[in-house]
């Protein structure tokens, strides 16, 4: 601990103990009161002038979400919640703001720092408590007397804030444990007193009252700042409250000094928290987003209140917003790590299917990004009617892009499927990998809009079954599990011990492919130390109009016998079953996807090899949190003498595909004194592809093959190489006459044949080659 840590936590220690006493003396909380000199008010992110042209918008463009908020602020004047993933939850006649309404737990009117709220015997799923008492819905409520003048709203309004005062006496009760809740309040608040401008239904003394309520707010989270508790996303959220309690109510005594430090902090922390290729350190893309709404809404604040942004801010923004972006190539930001359940504007877009909504923000304030449609988010904050490209951003790139420092590799296909498949092989997270899961090397895929190979989520973070370590364990994610081990072990809800360390290996982009190879080190702490190591290659889509594929090799390296599970995760609207030599998962036609009328569907083939077996079954996933849905799983699973492997092929298709084929492993063999070389046979209708992995470096052959090469692969129609893929050597030959011959290692070399000539694509310019495609053949 250091000296700045150790005042820091005294001091917070102290100040519980007196905050405590003034209560129990009846001498208040002793925040200042407010300046004669305030001046003006800050200027939010719309006037009082702004809001009929903004609700007009509402109506015109975004129907439905005018309908949603009428409806929901129905339900919450009769007290019926939705929280997170939970809905109908009912509250009562007279709303109990310290019940978790899911368990019937209900916490202890008790100093705020005494109250246990990891302890779900103690006080339920502290979680959905905190949930209700963001009191976001209380900005439902004015949203809906803005869309539609009733006064019963705002009345609903009063009477919840003047409810929750009197049954939250400071600093009793859970609702202050946690200073980014009182954060979340505030701006809860804050955007009630503006949306509710002019209301005459409310009475004057509220708005005096609820700044006097935010003078307490900002006290209690510039006091009890997560510095040193939870220096993450709750430390980004409390100095956005503070910024915008600062700069909104300049007339309390401690505004100038809140919205100063607020600010820094902010900065502080993007520069901090998020990897220089805009990855953020928790390794959860729930959390990514959540991060980057905060950063935007104060970005936005600051614009409109003449505070200048630092190049160095938003480029951090435009970096995060890039992960975004690329993870949503396939339609759908598929995510990884913890889901909070939680978001900063509209709680209800919480699912990952909204995942895309902070593209909308930076299309309108950067330009350069991907449209995903006209939010109400966007609408509120910057008067949009359409989502306009900026001045500060080119073009979006489509296509594969490694994110190095954040370990997530995407490999996308900029066909009509928009094919996007993403490697997890970063870090497990930062510090003990709080809301990190033990999934290295895990991957997800979509294309065609629809979700196929899916994270399974995290449903819950505290109850009584534990489930919140099934959800975060390796077998809930699509990569190898050994001997039933997670990667890491839970310590607790939110830390690991022997935590591994995920190598990216190779990362390969060509005209015709990209390739991934990685490695970690999560079963090097088992008694027989096995690493796994996976390989994974795309053939991307248009290569003589065929669509893509790929390949996902699963070594295990190591010795003696073990158990060996590879899992396959499908979203829950999909349906799979057993078809020829493997799998195919189509939508269950109980939804819909933007791919039209076209029937889509993933083929999924497991190599034929001895000792293998492969089923499908199903399991749960977790499409937010509070919610569970079964799902399709197929599971390949053995147990033998390791090195052992895996290889499975991954096939889109659409309605005019002609099916799959047959994918086996032809053998493992080598020449004498040569490293072993693993070979797999994709036969297809068309053609027939080979794949060859040489266990080590070196020069190798097989048959009539030998080259030195880490990877070959050959695409052959009838007797006629097609396509050929070469990395990491310096020659290939067949029978014994050169194909390819250089003289020095090349990274990668490419062959296509297209309308009856070929093409080469070496990495090396300088690459004199010999091609004799004519002379293979592998009958």
């Amino acid at each position: 601990m250091s000296w700045d840590e150790f005042q820091t936590r005294a001091a917070q220690e102290a100040a519980k103990h007196l905050d405590l006493q003034r209560y129990r003396l009846g001498l208040g909380p002793g925040t200042n009161g407010v300046r004669a000199d305030a001046g003006p008010p800050g200027k939010f992110f719309f006037s009082p002038d702004d809001l009929p042209g903004r609700t007009k918008i509402l109506r015109e463009r975004l129907p439905r979400a005018v309908e949603e908020i009428i409806r929901e602020a129905d339900d919450v004047c009769d007290h019926r919640f939705r929280l997170l993933g939970y809905t109908g939850l009912d509250y009562s006649r007279e709303i109990d703001w310290h019940l978790d309404a899911v368990s019937g737990k209900r916490a202890p009117l008790e100093p705020w720092f005494k109250i246990r709220f990891l302890d779900f015997d103690h006080v339920g799923d502290h979680k959905v408590t905190w949930e209700l008492n963001r009191h976001q819905h209380l900005v439902t409520l004015a949203k809906a007397w803005q869309v539609t003048g009733d006064s019963r709203y705002a009345t609903e309004i009063a009477s919840q804030w003047t409810s929750w005062q009197r049954t939250n006496p400071y600093p009793l009760g859970i609702n202050w444990a946690s200073s980014l809740e009182v954060a979340f309040r505030s701006l809860s608040w804050l955007w009630v007193r503006e949306l509710l401008a002019g209301c005459d239904a409310i009475p004057s003394v509220l708005s005096q009252r609820l700044v006097e309520g935010l003078a307490l707010n900002g006290r209690h989270i510039e006091r009890y700042l997560s510095t040193y508790f939870s220096p993450n996303t709750h430390l980004i959220g409390e100095a956005v409250a503070l910024f915008f309690i600062g700069t909104l109510c300049p007339g309390l005594f401690a505004a100038r000094g809140w919205q100063r430090r607020g600010w820094h902090i902010l900065l502080a922390e993007a520069a901090r928290q998020v990897r220089l290729d805009g990855v953020y350190f928790e390794q959860s893309l729930y959390y990514l987003v959540y991060a980057l709404d905060f950063f935007l809404h104060a970005r936005q604040l600051a614009v409109c209140n003449g505070i200048e942004v630092p190049a160095s801010f938003d480029q951090t923004l435009v970096k995060m917003l890039e992960v975004l972006q690329a993870l949503s190539q396939g339609g759908t930001a598929e995510g990884f790590g913890d889901d909070d359940g939680g978001r900063v504007f509209n709680p209800r877009r919480n699912r990952t299917e909204h995942m895309q909504d902070p593209l909308a923000l930076g299309a309108g304030i950067f330009g350069g990004f991907t449209n995903p449609g006209l939010t109400e988010e966007a609408v509120w904050l910057l008067g949009l009617e359409d989502i306009s490209g900026g001045p500060h951003c080119p073009p979006p790139h489509i296509g594969s892009k490694a994110f190095d420092a954040g370990g997530i590799y995407v490999m996308s296909s900029a066909d009509t499927l928009r094919q996007c498949l993403m490697m997890d092989a970063g870090p497990q997270g930062t510090g003990r990998s709080g809301h990190g899961h033990a999934d290295a090397l895990s991957v997800r895929l979509t294309f065609g809009g629809q979700r196929w190979l899916v994270d399974s989520g995290t449903f819950t973070y505290r109850s009584n079954d534990n489930e919140r370590d099934h959800f975060r364990g390796t077998g809930a994610h699509n990569t190898l599990r050994l001997d039933g081990e997670d990667q890491a072990v839970a310590q607790g809800p939110f830390a690991w011990n022997s935590i591994p360390t995920v190598i990216s290996e190779r990362w390969l982009q060509g005209v015709t492919f990209t390739l991934f190879t990685g490695s970690h080190t999560g079963y090097k702490r088992l008694e027989d130390p096995v690493r796994h190591r996976r390989f994974v290659l795309h053939l991307h889509s248009g290569i003589d109009g065929r669509h893509g594929l790929w390949v996902v090799r699963d070594v295990a390296e190591g010795h003696g016998v073990h158990m060996l599970e590879i899992f396959w995760h499908f979203a829950p609207d999909l349906v799979v079953i057993e078809e020829g030599s493997g799998f195919v998962a189509k939508p269950d036609g109980k939804g819909t996807t933007d791919s039209g009328t076209v029937p889509m569907g993933l083929y999924l083939l497991p190599a034929s090899s001895a000792g293998w077996v492969h089923e499908v079954t199903s399991a749960h996933v977790s499409p937010v949190y509070g919610v569970k849905e079964q799902a399709p799983l197929m599971r390949s699973s053995t147990r033998l003498e390791l090195p052992a492997e895996c290889a499975t092929l991954l096939l889109p298709q659409t309605g005019s595909s002609s099916g799959c084929g047959k994918f086996t492993k032809v053998s493992a063999g080598g020449g004498e004194g040569q490293p072993t070389v693993n070979v797999y046979s994709y036969a297809a209708p068309e053609g027939t592809h080979r794949f060859f992995f040489p266990a080590t470096g070196g020069k190798w052959s097989f048959g009539p093959c030998s080259s030195d090469g880490g990877l070959l692969y050959c695409y052959l129609e009838g007797r006629r190489l097609a396509h050929m893929v070469f990395c990491a050597g310096s020659f290939v030959s067949f029978r014994g006459k050169p194909v390819v011959i250089h003289n020095r290692a090349m990274e990668r070399f490419e062959y296509v044949r297209r309308d009856g000539a070929g093409r080469t694509f070496p990495s090396d310019l300088a690459v004199l080659d010999e091609l004799a495609a004519e002379a293979i053949d592998f009958d």
